[in-house]
């Protein structure tokens, strides 16, 4: 059951990964604007999703995290800042970089977590928070600036939008805790999906898409996008928490990134050298160092989580 599991955290990764491509293909081959996208993204994967969890488990299910007065208004918080921030920034990092890059350093949230909850704490991180947290500094470094000290290896824009991303990937992991605790991820995440898409929606509305590029190509994409590169996954990861420990799967994901960059530079020829590859690889072991946990210690109960992608 372990095995499946870790097929389960495995796939899921990979079909997040693979998304962030589809992302920077669409916007290579067709006009739009990262709002336009994402807009698209929320509201038709949250809408999938309530529709889903309706389906499987009662109306009721679904509504009822809105007869709560305190946890409505924490809801409407996380989708207009948490869900809506997350995926605003890394996929206007992909807009202006590229798909592996974007990945990566948003892969730096659980690095912004160690200082904020340092911080909460007036307590010093440990030994292997600080080497995470060290290994993070080297890798946005290597994959920046190819090791020289003279130049960007990638666009300034493309820095800020993805380090925004991590910083909205903490808050995201953060904030909501306590309504994934009294509700079950599929409503929180559902509904903050279609809040954060209307609340987009009124800045970049989807209808103003230039519709008229359709083509096979074109709703292949979005479809990929809305149905591989989030509701396949994110069930896929939800199942696997009972067969795997969150930390277990947390340091699993890292397939997410390493799939990123493994297509990007095979088949989209994404520019990336020696250098950049071995900050790539720093990242993605700070963030293993950081999940890691002996085995009697990793059957947390803190197994409903926010989820990737």
């Amino acid at each position: 059951m372990r095995n499946k599991g870790v097929i389960m955290v495995l796939t899921a990764a990979t079909c997040w990964g693979l998304s962030g491509i589809a992302a920077q293909l669409f916007f290579q081959h067709f006009i739009a604007t990262p709002g336009l996208l994402v807009a698209i993204r929320l509201l038709s994967a949250g809408i999938i999703m309530i529709l889903m969890q309706c389906l499987f488990k009662g109306t009721a299910s679904a509504f009822s995290i809105w007869s709560d007065k305190k946890d409505r208004l924490t809801l409407l918080i996380f989708g207009l800042i948490g869900m809506l921030g997350i995926q605003y920034t890394f996929f206007a990092a992909i807009h202006y970089g590229n798909a592996a890059t974007a990945t990566l350093l948003q892969y730096l949230g659980p690095v912004f977590i160690i200082v904020f909850v340092s911080l909460h704490l007036k307590k010093m991180p440990g030994v292997k928070e600080l080497t995470a947290f060290l290994l993070a500094l080297i890798g946005i470094f290597f994959m920046t600036t190819s090791g020289s000290l003279n130049s960007l290896s990638i666009t300034i824009e493309a820095l800020v939008w993805g380090i925004l991303s991590a910083l909205a990937s903490a808050f995201y992991t953060l904030y909501p805790r306590k309504l994934l605790a009294a509700w079950g991820a599929v409503p929180v995440v559902g509904w903050s999906m279609v809040i954060g898409g209307i609340g987009l929606s009124l800045f970049s509305p989807p209808w103003y898409f230039d519709w008229n590029q359709g083509s096979l190509y074109l709703f292949s994409l979005l479809l990929f996008i809305v149905i591989v590169g989030t509701i396949i996954p994110f069930y896929l990861f939800l199942d696997s928490l009972r067969f795997v420990t969150a930390a277990r799967a947390s340091i699993l994901s890292s397939a997410e990134p390493l799939t990123a960059v493994l297509v990007g530079t095979v088949f989209l020829r994404t520019p990336m050298d020696m250098i950049q590859l071995l900050g790539s690889f720093c990242i993605i072991v700070a963030v293993i160092v950081l999940t890691f946990q002996p085995a009697n210690k990793g059957r947390d109960s803190s197994k409903k989580q926010p989820i990737s992608g």
